[in-house]
């Protein structure tokens, strides 16, 4: 592992170009050492996000980094010391403590992105980790424990790699795990189980609007679809068993736009909401340990509201304690009245706070290093909206460059991933950069296809009506022209993912409105990425994309492809890749540079080989902020 700092400080001192690491391809120009110290105060910025709260002690793991990747840390007391637990080159997620005693806790961790994720066991006697389940080319996790803390359930692909089937394992004696059901796809999710270890909740995603719930029977070893009851495309997503067995708390939008909290009646499948009066995605409900209150977070537009509810009168009432933002976790402390929760705003990167429902009183755990940045004279994001071709309603974010600057801003379109995804007015680290120093506009669309607006907008780009939400990013681009604040003629398109993809079809699409564009791991042909998207996920992939088998489908994938359409790319374009990438394979962005240099257009690229699906790693993510920038003033700002 190679010192960024070191580095770029000996080239300093040469006048020569920041160095391009061994684990990186960058097909691209020199990138002068100028920009790393122009944006260096905006790449040290950290944010903290919680991991769990310790069953028997006030006390809690969180996530953060202070070196390259983001680490387990223990956190002993309010605004307490951070003790770094973990020291891995790859960062570990998915912590879940031991629920009695919490003498060890476990997590999951895949290596160079490729999100073939262990199971291993932390112990503080001996402060190491042991790796409990990791078969080659297999995805481990999901653990859900007994009441005792003697055993797990957890969730494998090993067997095909395909298949998310089930497995019982005692932490402290793996090598007695055993498989526990065969199921058939990659959306199998263990959501809870009963105390007296005989029944097993289990949902199965079938897609973004359609999610099953099942009961297994550990005693007849009969797994039974529980809802829906009848044919029905809906969410119905398990949370856990209420203390009798005889409900099941759940997620559902069934007979909604919007998914919200209910009990099911495991007898007769009724179904009771506890929530009637919001009009808004629920995004998180979690009842204390002892069943009497329940703590939920509304998505209104964007931006989160927390309530507290009464699972007895079933009356919630808001928490005003926190200001406009987004809440990303959420967990009860075993006390049943201090609730645990990460929080970020446009400017404050996420810091873990508790809220203690007695007192009404918002707590700070961390507080998170914004290294030298300076963001005054940014403002919060503007909600803006305009219409479609067809006259739907999008809406996105606006984020204005510094008040210093004059004139009609620069324009970068930033369009998140998913498509099941939606931007957030959240903290941007590195991109206030740009905002505060190169005075660019940055817009974060929600088109059509984005959660967050009801389950009828999220469905808008299924299938055949794919190109309908790259209409509404055109239609962006027209409301951009009519803004006296903007400058159309500099608009540059940047996304990763299904972004990505946005990206290269708005590059054809729009080629002579734009600037240039920057694609991050994005999809250049649905026919190839189907082919070879991992398989634990193709199918999950088909019911929103469309099925390649299906002629019809095959050759409205070949008409729309980027990839079939790269000679109508005359802008500058830069694509981005993570070699190890299990989603987007590598193949999407080769392919895609490989027919842009064929048509003699203007291509940059960089790969980095210990990156999957995105990059992780911080010297990567300042490399490909150093070259993104470079990039950027080159092509859009001159």
């Amino acid at each position: 592992m190679y010192c960024f700092t070191a580095l770029i400080t000996a080239a300093t001192a040469l006048a020569q170009d920041i160095p391009v690491a061994d684990n990186l391809v960058a097909k691209l120009p020199p990138i002068p050492v100028s920009i790393a110290q122009a944006v260096k105060p905006y790449t040290d910025a950290r944010g903290a996000y919680l991991s769990a709260w310790h069953p028997a002690k006030k006390e809690l793991l969180i996530e953060t980094r202070f070196g390259n990747t983001t680490q387990i840390h223990q956190v002993k007391m309010p605004r307490g010391d951070r003790k770094q637990l973990t020291f891995f080159d790859e960062a570990p997620s998915g912590v879940s403590y031991q629920p009695v005693t919490g003498s060890y806790f476990l997590f999951t961790k895949d290596k160079g992105g490729d999100e073939f994720a262990g199971l291993y066991r932390f112990d503080y006697s001996t402060g190491k980790s042991t790796l409990l389940a990791g078969a080659p080319k297999s995805q481990n996790g999901n653990v859900v424990w007994n009441k005792s803390g003697t055993k797990i359930l957890y969730t494998s692909t090993r067997r095909n790699g395909a298949d998310r089937d089930v497995y019982i394992m005692d932490p402290l004696h793996p090598e007695g795990d055993m498989k526990l059901l065969d199921v058939a796809g990659g959306g199998w999710d263990i959501a809870d189980w009963s105390d007296d270890e005989k029944l097993v909740l289990l949902s199965n995603y079938v897609s973004v609007n359609e999610i099953h719930t099942y009961i297994y029977d550990m005693v007849t070893g009969k797994l039974t679809k529980f809802l829906p009851k009848k044919q029905e495309r809906a969410i119905y997503s398990g949370l856990q068993f209420t203390p009798d067995n005889k409900g099941i708390y759940l997620g559902t939008n069934v007979g909604s736009e919007f998914v919200k909290p209910a009990i099911a009646d495991v007898a007769t499948g009724k179904i009771t909401h506890l929530v009637t009066t919001i009009n808004w995605d629920i995004d998180n409900y979690k009842i204390t340990k002892e069943g009497k209150k329940a703590a939920f977070i509304t998505n209104e537009a964007g931006a989160s509201k927390l309530y507290i509810q009464d699972l007895n009168t079933k009356k919630y009432e808001p928490v005003t304690a926190l200001p406009t933002g987004v809440i990303t976790d959420l967990e009860w402390h075993n006390d049943g009245v201090t609730l645990g929760l990460a929080f970020g705003t446009s400017t404050s990167s996420s810091d873990v706070y508790d809220y203690n429902i007695q007192t009404k009183q918002l707590t700070r755990w961390t507080e998170s290093e914004l290294g030298d940045m300076n963001l005054d004279g940014i403002g919060e994001p503007e909600l803006i909206k305009w219409k479609s071709f067809d006259g739907l309603e999008i809406s996105g974010f606006l984020y204005k460059a510094n008040k210093k600057f004059t004139g009609p801003r620069p324009v970068i379109i930033m369009i998140h991933g998913g498509p099941e995804g939606q931007s957030r007015p959240t903290f941007l680290s590195r991109y206030n950069y740009y905002l505060n120093e190169l005075g660019i506009d940055l817009i974060y669309p929600n088109v059509r296809g984005s959660v967050g607006y009801g389950k009828t907008f999220t469905d808008l780009d299924n299938g055949f009506k794919r190109e309908d939400s790259v209409k509404d990013l055109g239609a962006l681009i027209d409301w951009i022209g009519k803004q006296p604040g903007l400058d159309a003629s500099r608009i540059m398109l940047m996304g990763g993912s299904y972004g990505g993809y946005m990206t290269l079809a708005g590059a054809f699409h729009f080629n002579d409105k734009i600037r240039c564009s920057v694609d991050i791991v994005g999809i250049s042909n649905f026919n190839t990425f189907l082919k070879n998207t991992e398989s634990y996920r193709r199918d999950l992939r088909r019911v929103e994309y469309g099925d390649e088998r299906d002629a019809k489908m095959a050759a409205f994938f070949e008409k729309t492809a980027p990839l079939n359409n790269a000679q109508k790319i005359t802008r500058p374009m830069f694509i981005i890749q993570g070699k190890n990438d299990p989603r987007v394979p590598y193949t999407e962005a080769e392919q895609m540079v490989g027919k842009i240099q064929a048509n003699n257009g203007v291509v940059w690229y960089l790969m980095a080989n210990d990156e999957g699906h995105g990059f992780r790693k911080k010297n990567n993510q300042d490399f490909m902020f150093y070259a993104v920038t470079n990039f950027v003033k080159e092509y859009l700002l001159k």
